[in-house]
């Protein structure tokens, strides 16, 4: 499955430097509004530890990882859901993806223009979110009006449907969000397909500066944090720093700078480990002496729907899987080892594939 995220902000916050560290493919980063007319779009690497351990112990022909698209979405400015600023366009990529990556400048740079004439997080935070709640209302108001008359005409689902867009409605103005939790699957349901742009899942990224980094208080981020809340996700990377850790190929070098900034890992990995939590999605491998692969699944798939990710047949003539958990592969070295070992199971249709599963799919089409 494909997972796609788009990265979102106003003009000048950091978002195509963003970019172009996290799939190095150069889109313009200019210090003007609207110079990334075009959305890019990037196919990431997931950065998984697992996939070279595997591929030490196997030596396939090839090694294909999981990957992320990031779609580096243009500034949208205030009255962008009205057209402003191209508006309409970039909303309407926005609408394409699974997640949002919402970029917030939380960095003081004379050099650097702010749309706004200055720097406040909270305000560019809230111009982004009211541009979205604003376009789900006009989408609302339009599928509202087309089924009220079906609505009269006393058929109980049209009915219900009409009842849930009016309540999604009423919450998105008085709240400025919807709140799936209190409703049932089958309406949430609904909600989904309606794919509406403030119930997309979102990632805060602060874009802070170098002294940040290195452990200096930075209050735009404090200010950040406490007003997504607890509940949200908020990153700190400085997309300038990021930029240069993009450009080692030696994994030592790369090391070696993270730690003078006292980083574990990439602000980047990070934000692709944090969506792969955010969307509960989950790796399983297979691993040949033609290819070892990384596959992106939702948790809590069975081996069959795991299966269909693959090839579909896969899913529909799905007899057995067989499978190896991770550690007990490296542990012993092969598929063979962990065979004599008793490591491989035998699994049926029940079967919930976990992260990191080492699978071989038996079917019958």
């Amino acid at each position: 499955m494909g997972l796609r995220c788009g990265i979102v902000g106003l003009p000048n916050v950091g978002k195509s430097t963003l970019f172009n560290a996290l799939s190095n493919a150069k889109a313009e980063a200019k210090n003007y509004p609207f110079c990334t007319i075009e959305p890019n779009v990037g196919i990431i690497k997931v950065p998984d530890q697992r996939l070279s351990a595997l591929e030490g112990l196997v030596e396939p022909e090839q090694v294909i990882p999981a990957v992320i698209e990031f779609v580096d979405i243009a500034g949208l400015v205030k009255g962008a859901s009205k057209g402003e600023g191209l508006g309409n366009q970039f909303l309407g990529n926005i609408r394409e993806t699974d997640a949002i990556i919402h970029v917030v400048r939380c960095f003081q740079d004379d050099n650097v223009t702010h749309v706004s004439g200055r720097v406040d997080p909270i305000e560019d935070k809230e111009i982004i979110e009211y541009e979205l709640i604003l376009k789900d209302l006009e989408t609302l108001e339009k599928r509202i009006a087309k089924e009220e008359k079906a609505a009269k005409s006393g058929d109980k689902e049209i009915k219900k449907r009409f009842e849930l867009l009016k309540l999604i409605k009423d919450g998105l103005e008085s709240d400025g969000r919807i709140d799936t939790e209190r409703f049932s699957d089958e309406d949430k349901k609904t909600i989904k397909e309606l794919n509406l742009l403030s119930a997309k899942p979102v990632i805060y990224v602060a874009n802070v500066d170098e002294d940040t980094l290195l452990g200096k208080e930075n209050p735009y981020v404090e200010r950040l944090q406490n007003s997504i809340g607890s509940q949200n996700l908020l990153i700190q990377v400085c997309a300038s720093i990021e930029s240069q850790i993009a450009e080692f190929d030696d994994p030592d070098e790369k090391s070696v700078f993270l730690e003078e900034y006292n980083l574990s890992e990439s602000g980047l990995d990070k934000m692709i480990r944090s969506a792969y939590d955010l969307l509960d999605l989950i790796t399983y491998f297979t691993a040949g002496k033609k290819e070892v692969r990384a596959w992106t699944i939702k948790k809590g798939y069975k081996a069959p729907q795991a299966a269909g990710v693959i090839h579909t047949d896969f899913e529909k003539g799905f007899i057995r899987a067989e499978v190896i958990k991770y550690n007990d592969y490296v542990e012993l070295g092969s598929e063979q080892g962990a065979k004599e070992a008793g490591k491989l199971a035998i699994e049926g249709k029940e079967y919930v594939v976990e992260d990191g599963d080492v699978m071989h799919f038996r079917f019958n089409v």
